[in-house]
């Protein structure tokens, strides 16, 4: 069985200890230096993968993004459901995810750094798509980060 890398991380580390960083962390530590092109704080690049959630059930994700077996960190780009337009396709072939409450400002040391989403998948099809526990934390930059690419990337915390 292939174990990821935060997973082997996580192995090496004392007892208690846990891959558990706080919204800002994933944002200003592994987000940002992904977006930039930059290395991360340890010298190399965020050590994650890249996942297309689109092509993606919440219960395929790769051994590689997991953390403790309930919980999973990854990248992915967000897919436009329509070329010319600002909404998120977030479709898989099973079922879709569904954005719950509003938006949360993640700041450090006082400026916003990025902003977090919550999202539910659904099986089936909306508006009758069946609720499920999967749940997933997705989080972007904005403020001065926010520039840093042409491109779309999130990072994705998903908990089952």
């Amino acid at each position: 069985m292939s174990m990821s890398f935060l997973s082997m991380v996580e192995t090496e580390l004392p007892p208690g200890f846990r891959f558990h960083p706080r919204d800002d962390e994933l944002i200003c530590d592994y987000l940002a230096p992904k977006v930039t092109g930059k290395v991360g704080f340890s010298g190399r690049r965020p050590p994650m993968v890249d996942v297309d959630l689109n092509k993606v059930e919440p219960w395929d994700l790769p051994v590689t993004a997991s953390v403790g077996g309930k919980e999973w960190y990854f990248y992915s780009l967000k897919d436009r459901k329509y070329a010319t337009g600002q909404r998120t396709n977030r479709a898989t072939v099973s079922g879709y995810w569904k954005a719950t409450g509003k938006d949360r400002v993640v700041a450090r040391r006082g400026a916003l750094v990025g902003m977090r989403k919550t999202l539910v998948f659904y099986q089936g099809r909306a508006p009758k798509g069946r609720k499920t526990e999967w749940v997933m934390h997705e989080y972007r930059l904005e403020g001065a980060h926010e520039q840093a690419s042409k491109e779309d990337w999130v990072l994705c915390r998903v908990i089952c």
